[in-house]
């Protein structure tokens, strides 16, 4: 793989991307390669990859519009290969930026160096009047990205924690948390945007990308996409048992959609926002003589599978199946397809955070105790 292969590559990347004009060519200048380390994490099990072993499947693995795992493990070993640093898909990226509404002169905050790249990324677009100051706490991470950032002339400034006093004009977080932290709000000046992925619960896989705009003290804006982001270190939590696991599961009814329709539709993030206190997701389970995708939810020592077929199986006080079916049927019923319809409004004196339909009418106070 040649040097002029990896730029074609890129080119054929930024091509892709479906943004504006100004963003795309901030990309067009930082190749990826440049970032990206020579080792990577392509798989959950198994060997790193090596760059100089296998150099046309490392550019596959950063030039195929994926997040590429730069780090596993907080850079230890283990049974899986547990993302702990990435590089961004890049069509995320460039949502984000977009949503935070980036332009010449700003002072840019980023949370979770990583690579580097998208730090290039938003020095380009600040140009010399602005700054951009990016944050990472794994100390191995920062470095690679201090070298990578110094390498190709990137003027950002680096640092293991937001610089207390300073204020910015715009926040971006590249990992994801339940509880924003009130430095980041009060890092921000008035009326400015943080873009950060959020999940309702620190142990669900789904954490959709936020914009949220700071108005006296409150940070409210509307859900832009679906996404699956690393957690913020300090809001790790031990993940619970597969709900139901050990446990014969009884019959609970029959719903009128069965889990097949619910993940084809899309609707699991929107359902995990409609539920709260749910933890939720799909998995395979054995199903009239093969396997069958479902459902699951869990919530306390309430628990419940959906079956392809409508049948719900679990126990427990709360009727999880019929909840999540209900979900699905209003949505269908309005037509809300996308996470654009729900909004995530931060109050810092609540210990729960509201999230709001207005397509539905309806909202859930989501407690953040964490």
């Amino acid at each position: 793989m040649t040097v002029g292969d990896l730029e074609a590559l890129h080119a054929a990347l930024v091509e892709r991307l479906e943004t504006d004009e100004a963003i795309r060519r901030a990309f067009a200048v930082h190749p990826r390669h440049h970032f990206v380390p020579d080792m990577i994490w392509p798989d959950a099990l198994g060997l790193p990859l090596f760059r100089t072993s296998d150099p046309d499947r490392w550019a596959c693995s950063v030039y195929g519009g994926d997040a590429v795992t730069t780090q596993a493990n907080d850079g230890e070993s283990g049974p899986r290969n547990e993302p702990s640093s990435s590089s961004s898909a890049p069509q995320v990226m460039a949502d984000m930026i977009a949503a935070a509404r980036i332009e010449e002169g700003m002072r840019v905050l980023e949370i979770g160096t990583g690579t580097g790249w998208n730090a290039a990324v938003l020095a380009s677009l600040v140009g010399r009047k602005g700054a951009v100051t990016s944050v990472e706490v794994d100390p191995r991470v920062a470095a690679h990205a201090r070298e990578r950032l110094i390498a190709t002339g990137v003027d950002v400034r680096t640092a293991n924690g937001p610089p207390v006093g300073e204020v910015f004009d715009a926040i971006i977080a590249t990992c994801a948390v339940t509880r924003v932290p009130d430095t980041w709000s009060a890092a921000l000046v008035e009326n400015g945007p943080l873009v950060l992925p959020w999940s309702p619960r620190p142990d669900v896989r789904s954490t959709p990308v936020v914009a949220l705009t700071k108005r006296a003290g409150r940070l409210r804006g509307a859900f832009l996409r679906e996404a699956t982001f690393m957690r913020d270190r300090t809001q790790r939590v031990e993940h619970p048992p597969f709900p139901g696991l050990g446990r014969t599961p009884g019959p609970a009814g029959v719903v009128s959609v069965g889990s097949v329709e619910m993940i084809g539709a899309g609707n699991l993030p929107r359902l995990q926002l409609m539920m709260p206190g749910v933890r939720l997701g799909a998995g395979v389970r054995p199903f009239q003589g093969g396997h069958g995708r479902i459902v699951w939810m869990g919530d306390g020592e309430a628990w419940a599978y959906v079956w392809p077929d409508g049948s719900v199986t679990g126990e427990g006080e709360r009727a999880l199946g019929r909840e999540s079916a209900e979900a699905h049927r209003l949505l269908a019923d309005a037509g809300v397809d996308g996470m654009g319809a729900f909004t995530l409004e931060v109050a810092p004196e609540r210990d729960a955070y509201r999230v709001a339909c207005a397509a539905l009418e309806r909202w859930w106070d989501h407690p953040v105790g964490v």
